[in-house]
């Protein structure tokens, strides 16, 4: 009988194809971890343009929001104009929405065609500009609904209601603690990486896979795989490429070297070859003449060794043995789905120390963060490591580590009225000074100073000596307890941006007077500029707040992008000083720069607002009173 065909080399390789090509396709298709209840879309549409006179705006989510939830709408100039709201009737969405659920431990996914809408009454248009619509509420698996939507009216004025008043109530103290408790417990949706934030729902074309016919997602499966995902794709492909290139010089090199290792050998073969120099010398005895060179320029065969048939003599290509083909395509799946698991280990890991964040499917905008950063749209990829306290859910500063990472000056302390050079490490868990920083807002570190009084801000920018040792000049005129904040951005193994702020205190001895905090006005004064803030602050929900800049008797001025942006805003907590740095938009909005910010909880606040005008940076102080 003859013996079968030994596996072509060109089918081995394509078989390895085909495993790569799924894998990819396995590390490629991970679907996006969603919160449940989020909306899905309005009437007007984010960011549309409406010219006529609007009396609502509906805002659909897929599930109907709590009895106790909150929606404030504000016009161009900070004011409310939103009058009560009402649950209205189910209606189709646009476009379906898929959201994955925890059930029995696992992330399932559900899709969802309907919208329940929330209707909020308008009282009046009072401005031509940008409307915006802040919403908290509460979904039924006890995830927090929060976020915003804008439009712009260019439509005609309209009048106020005889005898209506803005209304000036924040949203249920209860609905306020339900949320912040369950978004930084742990249950919290998962947070992908990538972007400036993940979308809380994913869209789905219509006829997507019913939720019955999907698969179950694990928890940790809220994005990519992974670098080390990837880095086991990247070992299997190297070995299939470093195997393809072994066989294509064996083959060259012909004979029984082009075969591989594990392949079946005939019986009788010899087990071993005769160097070259040997053969050489070997006295040549009669026997059968060479056979002549193969075709194509290929190898001339050695004569037949003793047990070797024509049928089992090996040819000059490869054998590929069942069990030699089993262990190379076993290997690389194996070496795959380690790397892909590993991937989703080092996610989770990663997410694990993140707190969960609400935002908008329709606006894409993260509304809080829990490292003491609040980030407009566009900002880039973060994590954040959230301190786990519902009270500081979106406050950090108040301790001198976090994070594995510990604030470490040199000195604590300085005379009144002299400049030092403060000097101070960034070490981690190792003792080891951290000397990888990722630049944020075109600097490597930001170094805030402010009294424990909430008066003498300073915002300084350290350099960074080779042994991990930053140092900035520092002068503080009045004597007492100031607070010094690290607000910096570590970059992990992956090349992702970890931000942290550590904080730790600083002492100015001498006699004391705490200055007295100054009421809560709109309007501040830095330097020769008169600065306006235009909003409501209110705790848990996310509303815009804008700083316009004008100058008594002049035009109003240019802002210019100072650090990246036109413009930065911290956030000072009385008491325990925590600490929020909020971002800005983008791009002015109506000549302002804005920001979106979410109070953490009663208390009275220092907001410090930096701007550029013509080189120069100067700094507008306003009290935020929300106790």
């Amino acid at each position: 009988m003859r013996r079968p065909h030994p596996v072509p080399g060109r089918c081995v390789s394509g078989l390895l194809a085909v495993v790569l090509a799924a894998a990819v396709a396995v590390l490629g298709a991970a679907p996006p971890a969603a919160a449940h209840g989020t909306l899905a879309m309005s009437t007007p549409a984010t960011g549309a343009t409406v010219a006529e006179p609007l009396a609502t705006v509906q805002l659909y989510f897929t599930e109907k929001v709590a009895d106790n939830a909150y929606f404030a709408v504000t016009a161009p100039d900070g004011g409310r104009v939103d009058n009560g709201w009402t649950h209205g009737s189910p209606a189709p969405l646009d476009q379906p929405v898929r959201e994955y659920l925890l059930v029995d431990g696992k992330f399932e996914p559900r899709e969802y065609a309907t919208g329940f809408p929330a209707v909020v009454t308008l009282a009046h248009l009072p401005a031509a500009g940008q409307y915006t619509v802040s919403y908290l509420s509460v979904a039924s698996d006890g995830e927090p609904v929060r976020g915003t939507m804008s439009f712009r009216y260019t439509g005609r004025v309209t009048a106020a209601p005889q005898g209506w008043r803005p209304p000036t109530t924040g949203p249920d103290p209860a609905l306020v603690a339900a949320a912040e408790q369950h978004a930084t417990s742990g249950h919290g949706s998962p947070r992908s990486s990538g972007g400036p934030a993940a979308p809380a729902a994913s869209p789905v074309a219509p006829g997507a896979g019913s939720p019955a016919a999907a698969a179950p997602v694990d928890p940790g499966d809220t994005g990519g795989p992974g670098w080390l995902g990837w880095l086991g794709l990247a070992v299997a492909v190297a070995a299939v490429a470093g195997v393809v290139g072994w066989r294509h010089h064996a083959a060259r090199a012909g004979g029984p070297a082009a075969r591989w290792p594990w392949t079946r050998r005939p019986a009788g073969r010899a087990a071993r070859r005769v160097p070259a120099a040997r053969a050489a010398k070997r006295p040549k005895s009669p026997g059968p003449a060479p056979r002549p060179a193969a075709r194509n320029g290929g190898p001339r065969r050695s004569p037949a060794e003793p047990g070797e048939t024509p049928e089992n003599r090996p040819t000059g290509g490869l054998r590929l043995g069942d069990r030699g083909l089993a262990l190379v395509v076993g290997g690389l799946v194996v070496a795959l789905v380690a790397g892909f698991g590993l991937g989703r280990v080092g996610a989770r890991d990663g997410r694990a120390a993140t707190a969960a964040v609400g935002g908008s499917t329709a606006t894409g905008r993260p509304v809080a963060a829990g490292d003491g950063h609040q980030h407009a749209a566009g900002t880039g990829a973060h994590t954040h490591p959230g301190d786990g306290d519902p009270a500081q859910a979106q406050v950090t500063g108040t301790t001198v580590g976090a994070g594995g990472y510990t604030l470490k000056p040199v000195t604590r302390s300085q005379p009144a009225g002299v400049n030092v050079d403060y000097r101070f490490r960034i070490v981690g868990a190792d003792g080891r000074a951290e000397t990888r920083f990722a630049v944020v807002h075109d600097k490597p570190l930001h170094l805030v100073v402010v009294g424990r009084d909430l008066d003498g801000y300073q915002h300084l920018h350290p350099t960074m000596a080779g042994d991990g040792t930053w140092s900035v000049p520092l002068t503080l005129k009045r004597a007492g307890g100031y607070r010094v904040y690290a607000d910096f951005a570590t970059t992990a193994a992956d090349g992702t941006a970890r931000p942290l702020v550590l904080g730790v205190d600083h002492q100015v001895p001498g006699a004391h007077t705490p200055a007295t905090l100054p009421p809560a006005q709109p309007r501040a004064t830095a330097g020769p500029f008169e600065v306006e803030m235009v909003g409501a602050p209110t705790i848990g929900a996310t509303v815009p707040l804008s700083f316009r800049v004008g100058r008594a008797g002049a035009p109003a001025p240019t802002l210019e992008r100072y650090l990246g942006a036109y413009g930065h805003l911290v956030v000072v907590r009385e008491g325990d000083l925590g600490y929020v740095h909020v971002h800005p938009d983008q791009e002015l909005v109506d000549g302002a720069a804005r920001f979106w910010l979410t109070a953490p909880g009663p208390s009275r606040y220092r907001a410090f607002f930096d701007f550029q005008v013509d080189g120069k940076v100067h700094t507008a102080a306003f009290t935020l009173d929300l106790g």
